[in-house]
């Protein structure tokens, strides 16, 4: 899944990046309101799962950034991050639209926990996905096949996950680079086709019957096809 960190204070800014990426999220980051505002409404917010955002940055604040979103129709789910912990502040974010907050400092297991949270309740969907034999646990970050645990790398991961949530629907070549890499990555690249290529070695090893398809020219579709 892809998110865009928002955020003035360049360390912690650097370790939100380097912590998410590892846990297999794409990251685009920006260094004050006005950028982190425009990368948020270039085309659509569809292309994030999430934003985290400053309370205060240079130009626009964080509650701008939510109001100005939140006015505009995007539901896209907000994590705000604050050095404020007045109840006035928090109570600000939230009545503008914010979905959560977190008062700093924190630790970054609980950033993670709070994202996957946020990031569930906006997709509108359970923390079990469920194809065929094979359950995903978006809440625990476990994949198994017919009660056989698979180990997933964090990328892996967040493109089964993707494909999961639209199971039974193609799903472009072109969505899964959007949601899952970082401006940083090329589109033109088939790094996409390589890590297709390692998730069905690991979720139809041993003859398993298949689960994902490749719809040649459009994309991949995660389900039992006839």
């Amino acid at each position: 899944m892809r998110v865009l960190v928002v955020e003035d204070y360049t360390p912690l800014r650097v370790a939100l990046v380097t912590g998410l990426q590892d846990d297999g999220w794409a990251v685009d980051a920006a260094a004050d309101g006005d950028e982190g505002f425009r990368l948020a409404t270039v085309g659509s917010d569809t292309s994030y799962s999430a934003l985290i955002l400053d309370l205060m940055l240079p130009g626009r604040s964080g509650l701008q950034i939510v109001h100005e979103l939140r006015a505009a129709g995007s539901t896209v789910p907000i994590l705000l991050l604050t050095a404020r912990d007045g109840i006035e502040d928090r109570v600000a974010g939230l009545d503008a639209g914010a979905d959560d907050y977190l008062v700093k400092p924190f630790a970054f297991a609980e950033l993670l926990a709070r994202l996957r949270v946020i990031t569930r309740r906006g997709a509108g969907r359970t923390a079990e996905l469920v194809i065929g034999d094979l359950r995903l646990d978006r809440r625990l970050r476990t994949v198994s096949r017919g009660g056989e645990r698979i180990e997933l790398s964090p990328r892996e991961f967040a493109i089964l996950e993707l494909l999961a949530m639209q199971a039974g629907e193609v799903v472009t070549r072109t969505a899964i680079w959007e949601r899952t890499y970082d401006a940083a990555s090329s589109a033109t690249s088939n790094v996409v086709d390589v890590y297709i290529g390692y998730l069905r070695k690991k979720i139809e090893r041993d003859g398993q019957p298949r689960l994902l398809h490749t719809h040649r020219g459009v994309g991949y579709l995660l389900g039992l096809e006839s």
